[in-house]
């Protein structure tokens, strides 16, 4: 009887690995299907004719991926129209400078409409303008042309703690200015004339792509914002409305108004459709990580960013409410 009972059990042990296992096979055999079927749809919809769509979203960096999906683009022949999607603050002004001269090199070959969500301002403006039509929503935020640099001073903090940065180095201007002591008249000095500079490219890149002349566009590029309908009135966006009106546009330039709006999103390795963002979830909470870790740095941080570069961005101070 014992032996009877220990291979009753033994076989119930190697039927629940079994079925363990059938059904690790069969979820990674359906995972690896549905990733198969979104990429070649994905694939074949971008070799029929369409609309070509792009995102610029969030703080503005130099992206590579997106700027060889824009040359892809520019040089298909099944996109027959592009709609740049624009919800951004700006980012710096390399960044903004990369993308507004390949949405450019886009619109050498085919017609593009900018589509700004609630916000397109700094950078992000620039890379709007770099189409032949902007669309913006009564509400949205449109404008902040100009260019800042931001640099933290610790030294008051070190000097707390106790501590004394030593520098030796060639000359006055070098690595200026810098975390450890405050900036000196002459660097910042230096910083301005190439704050103003680049100020100046970016005034005359928004004079070239607007029914602007120079001295409304100085007028205007004095780092306000305004509403969509703002913007309308000051010529800095060319109608109001959504994606319907991007795609009239185009029909007006010769583009079926039937043919399917396909966003070209980053291309993700085989290993991302795996590991998506439900699955990261699910291991965060496997691992005992807060689901909101990822999210918690962005919202205190508010996305901004300390980069050794010039920016061109709009931000809003969080200010606590009373009782906080």
């Amino acid at each position: 009887m014992t032996q009877s009972a220990d291979a009753i059990i033994d076989r119930r042990r190697l039927r629940r690995k079994l079925t363990f296992w059938r059904i690790a096979t069969l979820a990674v055999v359906a995972l690896g299907i549905a990733a198969l079927i979104n990429f070649t749809s994905g694939i074949g919809g971008r070799n029929t004719p369409h609309i070509a769509k792009v995102k610029i979203e969030g703080t503005i960096l130099e992206d590579d991926d997106l700027l060889d999906r824009l040359d892809k683009i520019a040089a298909s022949d099944a996109v027959k129209g592009l709609i740049v999607s624009v919800d951004s603050p700006g980012g710096t002004t390399a960044g903004g400078e990369a993308i507004f001269e390949a949405v450019r090199k886009v619109a050498e070959k085919k017609p593009v409409v900018a589509q700004v969500g609630t916000l397109a301002a700094s950078a992000g403006y620039m890379i709007a303008s770099a189409a032949d039509h902007i669309v913006a929503r009564q509400s949205s935020i449109v404008g902040s042309i100009g260019v800042l640099f931001q640099y933290p001073d610790i030294s008051q903090l070190l000097t707390k703690l106790g501590v004394k940065i030593e520098t030796i180095k060639s000359s006055p201007l070098k690595a200026e200015p810098n975390f450890f002591s405050p900036a000196s008249e002459e660097a910042k000095g230096m910083i301005r004339n190439m704050i103003m500079d680049s100020y100046d490219w970016f005034v005359g890149l928004v004079e070239s792509r607007r029914p602007l002349d120079h001295t409304q566009t100085l007028a205007l590029a004095n780092g306000a914002v305004f509403t969509g309908r703002q913007a309308l009135g000051n010529k800095l966006v060319d109608e109001l409305g959504g994606e319907d009106e991007a795609v009239n546009w185009l029909k007006g330039k010769g583009v079926d108004s039937k043919l399917s709006v396909i966003e070209w999103k980053p291309e993700k390795s085989g290993a991302g459709w795996f590991f998506s963002e439900s699955t990261a979830r699910l291991l965060t909470r496997l691992l005992g990580l807060p689901e909101e870790s990822g999210s918690l740095l962005r919202e205190v941080t508010g996305e901004r960013i300390f980069t050794p570069g010039l920016l061109s961005i709009w931000h809003t101070e969080t200010v606590p409410s009373k009782g906080q």
